[in-house]
């Protein structure tokens, strides 16, 4: 079968439209669980939040604000800001009683040295300029403070992918890539690589799940009958030591 094209996920209009409204991101939630190891990057996430214990959190990239509510529920008093540069992102942060804002990841509107703790998960290969956006990142952080980053790897899907014919989308900041990159804005990066299963109970929802990344792509998996299972490669990267601001 011949690709049926490229999509670069930090296109911006493509972005937009990706995010305007939440219900291609709860399909594209709903179908992820726990790999071979039995971690779920979310979970991975959250204990490492816990473990620092942040006073002041900036998330960029919300979503939902499903992991928001998580981390609000698990640690207590924190002040935690939920932005997004989808308003119905935002709307939907908002209804779970969570403080959220409209912002990119370029202009946070957050005092120069102000947090503890900034979450960009699963969104730096969103932004238009990476550098951009991690500079804007380093400077509201504290010198203490951490960058927790989640990305996947150049294999995400790539069965899926394969099966269908369509090339994976392109994207900026990947496993193989995002310690390199982060290591230009921070001295230390550590990172904890999982693997996860996404569950498709039958055709239809394995196509659908093709469709909200590309409404043309809905057609071109061939039918399969019964449940299918494709793998999926997250890295949680955790960055400190913020290079001073101007660097």
């Amino acid at each position: 079968m011949t690709p049926v094209g490229s999509i670069r996920v930090g296109d911006q209009e493509h972005v937009a439209s990706q995010y305007a409204a939440t219900e291609p991101l709860r399909g594209r939630m709903s179908v992820w669980g726990p790999g071979p190891q039995g971690l779920d990057p979310t979970k991975v996430l959250l204990d490492a939040l816990i473990e620092r214990s942040p006073r002041r959190i900036l998330e960029i990239g919300c979503g939902t604000g499903a992991f928001a509510k998580r981390v609000v529920d698990a640690i207590p008093n924190v002040n935690y800001l939920a932005t997004d540069a989808s308003a119905a992102m935002v709307a939907a942060a908002s209804a779970l009683g969570l403080n959220a804002e409209v912002r990119t990841a370029q202009a946070t509107g957050q005092a120069a040295g102000s947090i503890d703790a900034v979450i960009a998960a699963w969104m730096l290969y969103h932004v238009p300029s990476l550098d951009a956006a991690l500079g804007e990142i380093r400077r509201v952080l504290r010198p203490e403070g951490a960058l927790f980053a989640v990305t996947n790897g150049e294999l995400h899907l790539a069965t899926l992918f394969a099966d269908a014919g369509v090339d994976p989308p392109l994207s900026s900041f990947t496993s193989e890539t995002g310690q390199a990159i982060l290591h230009r804005h921070f001295g230390l990066v550590a990172r904890t690589d999982i693997r996860t299963t996404a569950t498709f109970q039958d055709h239809s929802s394995a196509a659908a799940y093709l469709g909200t990344i590309d409404p043309s792509w809905a057609a071109a998996l061939p039918a399969f009958e019964g449940v299918r299972q494709d793998y999926g490669y997250t890295t949680v990267f955790i960055a400190t030591e913020p290079h001073p601001t101007g660097r």
